[in-house]
């Protein structure tokens, strides 16, 4: 058997107008990741990242603490179909649409907008945004420029068919995002599509979801695991 580990980035920089990065909390997670994994000698046979800047700092902190440790570490792949949904087209494009026909939604946008800078933001963000992406995921509203749901999950189940076809006995780890580890567990759980957003929602920032395959079989075999987030104040999931 073979295994598969999926690691959701640090946390990202929300709400700037640069989101695609690591903030500092996001870099001490990644560096902490790194420090456990190479502590106990993890070894690993192929590295995979997504394209976005986040997962590529996420990896480097990794590759940097084993390069400390003194163990090999392998040359990161880029598969761009490990890519997040794009957050931001569908807060823009697709979530001007639905206000401008929904007025409970256009309701739930003010309120947001309202609490920007307060400390009630994330809860209202999260109000507004769950309703928009149940919208996404349906595909009853849909919007040049944004990525449907059945395009991103065709995606992310290629990039993860790629990696199940691989032979012999490997570990993979690939760096990635909360909506792709949705996928990925929907899938292995036969679950039907929309629980892939449900399970994204869980998804702590820096966390472990492990998939062991092989033999044309995979299973779940740990799902959100932060062992090596000790510390209470490294626990985020935005």
């Amino acid at each position: 058997m073979s295994d598969l580990v999926l690691i959701r980035h640090g946390q990202a920089a929300a709400f700037s107008a640069d989101s695609d990065r690591l903030t500092e909390l996001g870099e001490r997670q990644a560096a902490v990741l790194g420090d456990y994994f190479a502590a106990r000698k993890t070894s690993f046979d192929e590295v995979i990242v997504g394209s976005l800047r986040r997962h590529a700092q996420t990896e480097a902190q990794v590759a940097a603490a084993y390069a400390r440790a003194g163990l090999p570490w392998p040359t990161a792949r880029v598969v761009p179909g490990w890519n997040e949904y794009d957050a931001g087209s569908i807060l823009t494009t697709l979530g001007q649409h639905l206000a401008a026909r929904d007025a409970s939604f256009r309701k739930l946008t003010e309120d947001f907008q309202a609490a920007v800078g307060g400390p009630e933001r994330n809860r209202y963000f999260q109000r507004m945004f769950e309703v928009l992406m149940a919208v996404w995921t349906s595909g009853e509203v849909l919007a040049d420029g944004v990525e449907a749901y059945e395009e991103f999950h065709i995606r992310v189940s290629t990039a993860l068919a790629q990696v199940l076809e691989s032979t012999g006995s490997r570990r993979v780890a690939v760096f990635t995002s909360g909506g792709p580890i949705g996928v990925c567990v929907q899938q292995t759980l036969k679950a039907p599509k929309p629980v892939a957003l449900e399970v994204n929602w869980r998804v702590r920032n820096a966390s472990l979801t492990e998939l062991l395959f092989g033999r044309g079989r995979v299973s779940l075999d740990s799902f959100n695991a932060t062992p090596h987030l000790a510390d209470p104040g490294l626990i985020s999931f935005r």
